[in-house]
């Protein structure tokens, strides 16, 4: 059974960091592309950042670009997002995704990250 849980999210101050953990099962963790998208309240879910398969290529939404990074564990099949300088618009749900062009994608069932004074 495959199962994304992500974990880590919480309540921060602005100016704040977090770090977000997707923990992969139930499938073959480095045959994917891992990434992490947001769904702010009221909006679509979109793209912030993603890694290959085996982290040496990254990409990142323009509007977390130098604050946010992606890395990954092939041997502990986790994917990390540490999150500097967090702004009152990133909070959102933050989702965990697995692609590949050949098995197809999956989801995990996101976590609350809320940035607020």
């Amino acid at each position: 059974q495959v199962q994304l849980v992500e974990s880590g999210g919480g309540l921060v101050q602005p100016g704040g960091s977090l770090r977000l953990t997707c923990a992969a099962s139930g499938f073959t963790f480095n045959y994917y592309t891992m990434g992490w998208f947001r769904q702010a309240p009221g909006k679509e879910r979109v793209f912030v950042a993603s890694i290959n398969w085996d982290g040496s290529k990254t990409d990142y939404a323009d509007s977390v670009q130098g604050r946010f990074t992606i890395a990954r564990d092939n041997a502990k099949r986790t994917v990390n997002l540490n999150m500097n300088n967090l702004r009152p618009n990133d909070t959102a749900v933050y989702y965990c995704h697995a692609a590949s062009s050949t098995w197809g994608d999956y989801w995990g069932e996101g976590t609350l990250v809320t940035v607020s004074s």
